[in-house]
């Protein structure tokens, strides 16, 4: 694992986010783009924060286009914090992106609040952005964190970290 980063101002680290992980309201606008089509917007999401992870953000499924997703069958895990998962895929006359977003239908009480709410691999889709600025994905495509400016690593997932 590389060395932490030290933040500096207006950044936050994600060696400072907590374990278990905590869940908060962000105002911030959200978009989820694929096939150059807005999948999701919103500025009422949720994000989770853990100990060596960027933010997860978690959309409200009246904020997605619904019509666009299909549950993908079969597919699930579990999280020791949130609970079962299920996967959900693209479909649009641009083109199919399989596994791209994951919600918990009925997450463990402290993650009530984003029960059915979706959250979105970066690297599944065409682009996201967070108030506008587009999004690095989280290395090693397992947690689906979103990087932005605003947070410094290094990040659990990539090659040579744990779980990597």
């Amino acid at each position: 694992m590389r060395k932490k980063i030290t933040p500096r101002a207006g950044q936050e680290s994600v060696w400072d986010y907590p374990r278990p992980p905590r869940l908060e309201r962000t105002n911030k606008h959200l978009r989820v783009e694929f096939g150059g089509i807005a999948i999701a917007e919103t500025n009422s999401a949720y994000r989770v924060l853990e100990t060596s992870h960027p933010p997860v953000y978690y959309i409200p499924p009246e904020d997605v286009r619904m019509a666009l997703l299909q549950p993908r069958a079969g597919q699930q895990s579990f999280c020791e914090f949130k609970g079962q998962a299920t996967y959900w895929d693209i479909k649009t006359e641009q083109g199919e992106s399989p596994a791209a977003a994951w919600s918990y239908p009925s997450p463990t009480p402290a993650f009530k609040p984003i029960a059915g709410y979706l959250a979105f691999y970066a690297s599944r889709v065409g682009a996201c952005y967070v108030d506008g600025e587009r999004v690095k994905a989280q290395e090693g495509d397992f947690y689906g964190g979103w990087i932005t400016s605003e947070i410094v690593g290094p990040f659990k997932g990539g090659k040579g970290t744990w779980g990597g």
